[in-house]
């Protein structure tokens, strides 16, 4: 029997989200022959965290294994892993793996390594800001699609879905992504700015285009982001073995397999979309995918617009948009790469990636200085609040241009370290387990 990671991270009350995660692991454990590893990763308060434990302490399903663990017990953990790794930087190491801000890519990197010590063949990610559609008064799983072709080899797993739309040249490899996407709200809380000034939104969204970009490609790109899947509401299945375009893959809605524990996620603290990065490597490398319709229904919290949450939000955006000067090269490097990313195995060669992301980090940074000229002379245009932001990024440029180009060394080093965080966890046990 294989076992599975099914993990949350939160920073925020979920229970309601958790519950529904809980049945979907209860569905596949039910439905496949898997264990599930129902991991939530718990930042949130106290007393939020008290109403998680409550509901992850009614679950007694069979196949169903529950690991809550707060702060203190992610940060044993990494510890031992990190002492265990024997890696250069073991201090640095330890607060990229959990950072005292937000940070999307290593919430999920801890999942990586804890699902590697819990024997784990794949990690299927949920988010707290999403729930499941239903159709015929049922939830609708994800997880059906993901187990159904994970780490399959290709040819394989071309039994499981509608169609296929892989080269057979690629029939042999294994398939090492399993994804869908979203309805419902934008997957980055800016439809204010849209409604606000429809110019001023396709100018702000228009800056994560790579240096370059045609007009008519920033159109397109600003049509396309953010809005997922659309409104149209999910009737029956469909999935195709593909190389999945990262646009069309939310990570609310994901599963990776073999992959994770090659190359880990962008570390980067308050910064929006750095958790995306190994959808564009599995691109590149022409690694095979499954893309499904079976799509999570997004929602904004309250946070996000209250006086402490906008400020720090908006912060994350414009992060955001400074990272992609460096990750644009980066992708752009692994897609000349192609497949000589890969080694004799067909696994991701971890020293070229580092390679190009150190590379980027001595990339001129005038075009960051222009993209918060554009945001600054946005946000005081709209006024309020958003001039607010605009002073508070003014007064934070210097340490924001900084901030952005170090985070790409950070990663570098990072991918270094990880294949020996990789080993280590699995000589590792689990806090609370």
């Amino acid at each position: 029997m294989r076992a599975v990671c099914l993990t949350l991270p939160t920073n925020r009350g979920c229970a309601r989200t958790i519950a529904a995660v809980a049945e979907e692991a209860e569905y596949a454990a039910r439905t496949f022959d898997v264990e599930v590893h129902l991991l939530v990763l718990d930042s949130a308060g106290e007393r939020d965290r008290a109403a998680h434990a409550s509901v992850l302490g009614g679950i007694a399903a069979p196949g169903v294994v529950v690991h809550h663990l707060d702060e203190a017990r992610q940060h044993r953990f990494l510890s031992d892993v990190v002492a265990r790794s024997g890696v250069a930087k073991p201090e640095l190491v330890q607060e990229l793996m959990l950072p005292a801000g937000v940070s999307y890519g290593a919430c999920t990197n801890r999942a990586f390594l804890i699902g590697a010590a819990l024997g784990c063949v794949s990690v299927h990610r949920r988010d707290s800001d999403s729930r499941y559609q239903t159709a015929d008064g049922a939830p609708v799983f994800p997880i059906r699609h993901e187990l159904l072709s994970l780490g399959r080899r290709a040819r394989d797993a071309a039994t499981a879905v509608t169609e296929t739309a892989l080269d057979p040249v690629d029939g042999d490899k294994t398939v090492v992504l399993v994804g869908s996407s979203f309805i419902g709200d934008l997957s980055v809380d800016i439809a204010e700015i849209r409604d606000l000034d429809p110019a001023v939104y396709r100018e702000v969204v228009g800056l994560w285009a790579a240096e370059g970009a045609t007009e008519t490609q920033r159109r397109d790109l600003v049509e396309k982001s953010f809005t997922g899947a659309g409104a149209e509401p999910f009737t029956a299945d469909h999935s195709v073995l593909t190389i999945v375009d990262p646009m069309h893959v939310d990570m609310c809605n994901v599963a990776f397999s073999r992959v994770q524990e090659r190359i880990p996620l962008p570390p980067a603290v308050d910064t929006i979309g750095s958790d995306y990065f190994l959808l564009h490597l599995v691109r590149a490398a022409r690694l095979p995918g499954v893309q499904h319709n079976r799509h999570i229904v997004n929602f904004h919290t309250a946070e996000r617009k209250t006086d402490a949450g906008f400020p720090a939000y908006q912060r994350r955006l414009a992060k955001f948009f400074l990272s992609m000067r460096y990750l644009h090269h980066v992708y752009e490097r692994m897609a000349a790469a192609g497949e000589s990313l890969l080694d004799g195995d067909g696994h991701v060669r971890p020293d070229l990636v580092a390679g190009f992301v150190l590379e980027s980090t001595s990339l001129d940074v005038a075009p960051n200085a222009r993209r918060l000229d554009v945001l600054d002379r946005a946000y005081r245009a709209l006024g309020g609040r958003y001039r607010a932001v605009a002073e508070l990024l003014a007064a934070q440029r210097d340490r924001l241009l900084e901030e952005a180009r170090r985070d790409m060394a950070d990663f570098a080093l990072l991918i270094e370290a990880w294949p020996r965080l990789v080993e280590a966890s699995g000589t590792t046990g689990v806090p609370g387990r």
